[in-house]
């Protein structure tokens, strides 16, 4: 069985009721597939008109009038004329992809959806809507599919394609709301650590859904795996803060230490030097195995010439958007320390100790701003990740 690149597309609808969180949550524990792209864009019109034509196209034969119901769906939400509209575009890779996806997607036609029939057990079943009409039962007259995935290979290369060049030339950070007051708008930034994606679970996708409580969008989405340089930088603060507060009281315990192990006094001019050489080194400790926590790679052990390389972990990057963004994501993700944080909050529920604390979030407009440069907020790789994946496949010209 083959590897394959497949995708799910979440609609509007759902990123509009913060649902997406609920999405991954069911994906990433249920299919044993890696999440290796995310992009949120506002598609145009050609990129709308193609999509919606694939699903004519490539209609299931048994179920004729799928694709033109689709089709319809697609023409009439996702088209951009007055409408602040927003997809989110999540590539999977593994074995036998189109299918696991399609699987947990669940049917678009639960054999006419009564409610008896709905278990729960796929994305449609918790988070789809069809309405069939009274007068002309099985005649459906509402649908909302939640999610969009392709059934097989040679959809989903088509319907990448289409993506790749409608994200070509995309901002990665989407800037098509017009808000009653502009001037107390924000954007903060998020990041879901590494020690989320170690094995497949729901904790990212719930991760999301705490934060969904704020009420703010979501108009920004990356994975991605942070470089040696790059986590210098953007933690590089840390280093001298670490100095201060863990320093000196280090440095005075090494000092107690070796005057108890050998029984002597130490003249205070060399207890001194060992209160701050050492406590420096602890700090600097503390702050590589930071760099190393996102990164996976400490500074020592990384060549000059492969500190610019992407990191051998990976992380989500998401950018929030509304009034006060900042203090209200704070306020969801809590205190630095899991073991201080109120109840409810995503470091408490998830977080392990100061440095394994699960998430990160900007803590003013400026931090926000100085750590949107360093990720590179607004390139993403999913354009890139398609076009490779096609040139591999032979299927760039399909």
């Amino acid at each position: 069985m083959s590897e394959e690149l497949s995708y799910i597309l979440a609609t509007p609808y759902t990123l509009a009721k913060s649902r997406t969180g609920g999405v991954l949550s069911r994906l990433l524990s249920r299919v044993d597939l890696e999440l290796i792209g995310a992009q949120i864009f506002t598609p145009d019109r050609k990129t709308v008109e193609a999509y919606a034509e694939s699903m004519i196209r490539f209609t299931n034969p048994k179920k004729p009038g799928s694709g033109k119901l689709l089709s319809d769906y697609i023409l009439r939400n996702m088209m951009p004329e007055e409408r602040q509209h927003r997809v989110a575009l999540f590539l999977f890779r593994g074995q036998d992809a189109c299918r696991k996806l399609t699987d947990v997607t669940g049917a678009l036609f639960p054999e006419n959806r009564s409610i008896e029939s709905i278990t729960g057990e796929t994305i449609r079943d918790t988070y789809a809507d069809l309405i069939y009409s009274k007068e002309e039962p099985g005649t459906p007259i509402y649908i909302e599919p939640a999610v969009l995935t392709p059934p097989r290979q040679e959809v989903a290369n088509h319907n990448l394609k289409i993506f790749m060049k409608a994200m070509e030339g995309a901002d990665n950070v989407v800037q098509n709301m017009v808000y009653p007051n502009p001037e107390k708008i924000e954007k903060t930034l998020v990041i879901i650590k590494p020690d989320n994606w170690r094995y497949p679970s729901s904790r990212p996708g719930t991760i999301l859904d705490m934060f969904s409580r704020t009420g703010l969008r979501i108009v920004g989405c990356k994975i991605y795996q942070m470089s040696v340089n790059e986590g210098l930088e953007f933690y590089g603060a840390v280093e001298n803060a670490l100095k201060e507060k863990l320093g000196p009281g280090m440095g005075t315990k090494a000092v107690a230490y070796l005057e108890e192990k050998f029984d002597m006094e130490l003249p205070e001019e060399t207890s001194e030097i060992i209160k701050r050489e050492f406590g420096n080194a602890f700090a600097y400790d503390q702050f590589s195995k930071i760099v190393e926590f996102m990164t996976g790679r400490t500074p020592d052990d990384c060549p000059l010439e492969e500190r610019d390389a992407s990191g051998r972990v990976k992380c989500m990057i998401l950018v929030y958007e509304g009034e006060n963004a900042v203090d209200k994501i704070r306020e969801v993700l809590g205190p630095t320390d899991p073991t201080k944080a109120p109840g409810g909050t995503v470091r408490r529920e998830f977080g392990h100790d100061v440095m394994v604390n699960t998430a990160h979030a900007s803590d003013s407009v400026e931090s926000a701003e100085r750590e949107f440069k360093v990720v590179k907020v607004q390139k993403n790789k999913c354009a890139k990740l398609i076009k490779d994946w096609l040139e591999f496949s032979g299927a760039q010209g399909a």
